[in-house]
């Protein structure tokens, strides 16, 4: 059976497992369901980061300033809070109807720490 859509549920277990500044490493219980009718069901629990970091604001050097032609006179420096190392790990939905199961593989975080904001890092 190919799974065409797949519905993940999450819910927060409010483990803190560890702090890595002022981000932590959260673990949450992920439901994932092969369609809405829930036909193969599969639970796990995975990691993920929570927190916040440093970030600042401060008048631009002159440099920047004349660069810019004086457009550019605020600079900003800011750091989020991201995955730093990822494993894969195996969930098994189980299809009691059809009496079979299918694994397939999802991520979870193994580290967190504060690096450069990106639109999207995965």
């Amino acid at each position: 059976i190919i799974l065409s859509t797949i519905i993940l549920t999450f819910h927060i277990l409010g483990l803190n497992v560890r702090n890595c500044g002022k981000t932590k490493f959260k673990a949450f219980n992920v439901t994932i369901r092969s369609d809405r009718r829930g036909t193969c069901k599969g639970t796990h629990v995975v990691y993920a980061c929570v927190g916040y970091c440093e970030s600042s604001a401060f008048p631009s050097r002159y440099s920047v300033l004349v660069a810019s032609n004086f457009t550019h006179n605020i600079t900003s420096a800011s750091r989020c809070c991201t995955i730093s190392k990822d494993a894969k790990i195996k969930v098994r939905l189980n299809c009691p109807r059809a009496r079979h199961h299918n694994d397939i593989e999802i991520l979870t975080a193994r580290a967190c720490h504060c690096d450069m904001c990106r639109k999207s890092h995965y």
